[in-house]
């Protein structure tokens, strides 16, 4: 019989347990050992069935045995041991705290995401940007940065994928009770729920309550909107992750970047923490948060300008995607609807509002409204997620900064990091504190202090090698289990699936492939030549065995048809025993997938991949990278760590073509190169030169992909450039920047670069010569003050395109002549060999522009000035 009613019944601790209460609703237990163990030791036998989850687990524990715990003085001490241990790492001092220059440091960010995966207790992601936020998280409570996490809480998360018989994906919305997660109701000094309310048009509002995950030191707040006050419609806003249409993303969006700047303050106000001055958001999902802030300061006085200019000064945007189709983008008609006086920001103009997000560049759409372009229009500073992303960034957004360089565009990058405590398998932990003790090995990982990590080499190949073969017969344990469920769920009987127990051998060079199936990540690439395929699964001597997960978006038939291809060959009765499919990729399935692999496979389109951290996961744990050279592989990659898969990037638009000639670079590497070296034996029995890449990997890889690596560079080249950019901003300070932005937008039809001369008449010149450039500017209403003129020399190519520039500022001599005309002058150092050119140009300079491209115009010389302005060098 089914329930009419569903409510969550709480355990009652006894007195002694109450602490257990507390560990549990921080989420720190889902990265720390110790009161992992605790955990178990209350019921292994329950511990496993919850999936180690320990509000699951206090939930199901016989009240028998938890006055046997309440006796038990062992338990007790090591339960008094977690809680001072687990306060020691909330209030004592950590990185942040001792860095000097604290000072300048802000005192809190806000971090908003759409998705956060801190725990597969806690299912609030889909994917790779959830993930990295939930890491992002973790690290900055590592170490002590005082971080605000904003998202949204889904009452059905993303889906649960099954398979059919005939391996269609199959998409599952189980019901999320909050009150059987690990997260808290924020309440209000008089115990109600704390609200935060938005406007609606027709008179209507969307309410949500704020829940509170603790990520260690992190609050991390989850807004949610099923509650009673809404009608039926509202209350579905955080129904799932992206789901619904266009009109339930919106409300998702206006929700968390609006109502989680309104949750932020609320729990600002309730628990006295500091107020942040720097706002980051992780994608452009949050955008609107941005005009909430500047709603705030207009409240207070200011005028939209200068309040967009104060809003800026402290607002970090993220872009994670490389393709304009990955970013959100509304009808103008529908966004207008939503805000103005009969809905939500009725003080703000709904045409200012329209003008921050519209494509209004060449090559935009005009009528469409860009999520990821309002977010770079409200940030001072914005990034890309690999070195590669940033210069692909650059160029698909150039379009706001007419008339500069790709490679000028203000976004810079900051490569992407994994949370090592969360995804180093306890075994490989446990070699490593064997080395360097317990402490300097979990600090190791935190902050990634790379003389700690130098230490594997002192490991001996022996225990390298013992290491690896373990994690993957743990591996293969596991995927024998999810293997079984799988086909029972497909509908197969028992006696069907003797087979199982023989799929995947501990001692077979075993890959992995596990991610989104969006058609750029190209699943199905390996099976471009089934036949080489299966003899490389088949071979005698070097058999390769494939372990493949993934889901596809429920929208996405085309990823579906990828997810089916790659299931109905893994069925073949030939081939099951090497190549496996895993449905319901998730944190819990991840954990177990890195560690036992041997390879990590990753073939996307260069370059669609923005950075790809599991093969970070993967390298942590010793496993070898097999990638394009695309992400934070195409930054990072060295034979020692791994192998590239050659990239047929000149063979015209034809995919098809592409696809086979890169896939028959991947089946050339698997035969020629990797399963050989798997295999082949040196004097000990061991393959000395696959463990001395294990070793490698582990060596300087390892150090350089932490999201402890990561949070610091956020720390030190976003967010406290930020903080003081914040803090400067006073109102009148803000209203003396916006007057100046609107006196030079007004003025600068008139800025004109009229004659350009130099020293130098002739078509070559000698190495280390210096130029003297005599430039005439006409600056029409603005002042030397106003603007940089500049000197932009460097080599050039067969266009005469200047392709490594460097700039020298020129200096007023004299001026305004009769016409109106300054005069310039400077040197010009030719420093570099070969073809040479040089141009001039004029910028707008404040000292308070965080780059001189921010207001996005420039002037340039004439065509046929420029044209008489190289110098060519032999």
């Amino acid at each position: 019989m089914k329930a009419i009613r569903r409510f969550t019944v709480r355990p009652l601790l006894p007195e002694p347990l109450r602490p257990l209460s507390d560990l549990a609703r921080n989420l720190r237990w889902s990265w720390h050992p110790e009161t992992r163990d605790l955990f178990q030791s209350v019921d292994p036998e329950r511990w496993a069935v919850s999936d180690g989850d320990p509000v699951r687990l206090l939930g199901g524990v016989r009240p028998a045995r938890l006055a046997e715990l309440a006796e038990d003085r062992r338990f007790l001490r090591r339960l008094t041991a977690a809680v001072d241990d687990l306060h020691d790492y909330v209030t004592g001092d950590r990185w942040y705290q001792t860095q000097t220059g604290t000072a300048g440091l802000p005192a809190a960010v806000a971090y908003f995401s759409p998705e956060f995966g801190v725990t597969a207790a806690l299912p609030q992601y889909s994917g790779g940007l959830g993930i990295l936020a939930g890491d992002h998280l973790k690290a900055a409570s590592d170490l002590g940065v005082p971080l605000i996490g904003v998202g949204l809480l889904y009452r059905h998360g993303y889906f649960r994928q099954t398979l059919s018989r005939d391996g269609w994906q199959q998409e599952h919305y189980p019901v999320l009770d909050p009150n059987e997660l690990p997260v808290t109701l924020l309440r209000e000094d008089d115990g109600t729920p704390a609200r935060v309310s938005l406007a609606l048009p027709g008179g209507k509002s969307l309410h949500a309550r704020i829940w509170l995950a603790q990520v260690g030191r992190v609050p991390l707040l989850m807004l949610d909107s099923d509650v009673e006050e809404n009608d039926l419609g509202e209350r579905g806003v955080t129904d799932r992750l992206y789901g619904g249409g266009s009109e339930h993303r919106l409300l998702q969006e206006m929700l968390l970047g609006i109502g989680g700047v309104r949750a932020v303050r609320t729990y600002c106000r309730l628990t006295g923490h500091a107020p942040p001055e720097v706002f980051h958001t992780n994608e452009g999902h949050a955008g609107f948060l941005g005009l909430e802030r500047i709603a705030e300061l207009c409240a207070g006085g200011l005028d939209f300008d200068s309040a967009l200019e104060a809003v800026r000064a402290g607002t970090v945007f993220t872009t994670h995607t490389p393709v304009p189709a990955g970013i959100d983008r509304f009808d103008r008609e529908l966004v207008a609807r939503h805000f103005g006086p009969d809905a939500e920001l009725p003080r703000i103009d709904v045409e200012r509002v329209l003008r921050l997000g519209m494509e209004t560049y060449e090559g935009g759409e005009p009528n469409l409204f860009n999520m990821a372009v309002m977010g770079l229009r409200l940030a001072q500073r914005a990034n890309g997620v690999s070195l590669l992303h940033g210069r692909v960034s650059r160029g698909m957004f150039a379009g706001l900064w007419p008339g500069f360089d790709a490679d000028e565009v203000p976004i810079t990058s900051v490569t992407n990091g994994v949370h090592a405590p969360t995804w180093v398998a306890p075994e490989v932990l446990r070699l490593g504190a064997r080395q360097v003790g317990a402490q300097r090995a979990e600090d190791a990982l935190a902050v990634g202090a790379g003389d700690r990590w130098d230490v594997v080499a002192d490991i001996p190949d022996q225990d390298i090698w013992e290491l690896r073969r373990e994690l993957r017969e743990q591996l293969v344990v596991e995927v024998r289990r999810r293997l079984r469920a799988s086909w029972r769920q497909r509908g197969a009987g028992e006696a069907e699936l003797g087979w199982i127990d023989s799929a995947l051998d501990p001692g077979v060079l075993t890959i992995g492939f596990a991610r989104r199936v969006p058609s750029y990540k190209r699943l199905t690439l390996m099976l471009r030549d089934r036949d080489r395929l299966m003899d490389l699964l088949l071979h005698p001597e070097h058999p390769i065995q494939i372990v493949v997960a993934g889901k596809a978006h429920p929208a996405d038939d085309g990823g579906k048809r990828l997810v089916q291809e790659l299931v109905r060959f893994a069925d073949d009765p030939r081939v099951r025993h090497r190549i496996v499919f895993l449905p319901d990729y998730g944190m819990a399935m991840a954990q177990k997938l890195y560690p036992g692999c041997d390879i990590w496979l990753n073939n996307p389109l260069r370059p669609l991949e923005a950075c790809g951290t599991s093969g970070m996961k993967a390298a942590l744990n010793g496993c070898l990278n097999l990638s394009v050279l695309d992400g934070w592989w195409d930054e990072w990659f060295q034979p020692d760590f791994g192998w590239a898969i050659p990239t047929a990037d000149g063979v015209g638009t034809d995919p098809d073509h592409r696809d086979d000639i890169e896939a028959a670079a991947l089946y050339d590497l698997l035969e020629q190169r990797i399963t050989p070296r798997f295999y082949e034996r040196g004097r000990a029995g061991l393959p000395d030169r696959w463990i001395a890449m294990v070793r490698q990997t582990l060596t300087l890889l390892g150090p350089k992909v932490l999201a402890g690596r990561m949070v610091r560079e956020y720390v030190e080249r976003l967010y406290a450039p930020a903080a003081q950019a914040h803090r400067a901003m006073t109102p009148d300070t803000a209203r003396e920047l916006a007057a100046w932005k609107g006196k030079v937008r007004a003025a600068w039809h008139a800025v004109t670069v009229d004659h350009v001369e130099t020293s130098v008449a002739t078509a070559t010149a000698e190495l280390g010569t210096t130029l003297a450039l005599r430039v005439r500017v006409g600056l029409g209403d603005l002042a030397p003050d106003d603007v940089e003129v500049q000197a932009v020399s460097g080599r050039v190519d067969e266009e005469d395109r200047i392709t490594d520039g460097s700039t020298v500022p020129l200096k007023p001599v004299s001026g305004p002549d009769l016409d109106g005309r300054w005069l310039f002058e400077g040197p010009l150092s030719l420093d570099r060999t070969g073809p040479y050119g040089y141009t001039v140009r004029i910028l707008p300079t404040h000292r308070l522009l965080a780059s001189g491209a921010e207001l996005g115009v420039v002037a340039v010389p004439a065509d046929e000035l420029a044209q008489g302005a190289g110098v060519l060098m032999r």
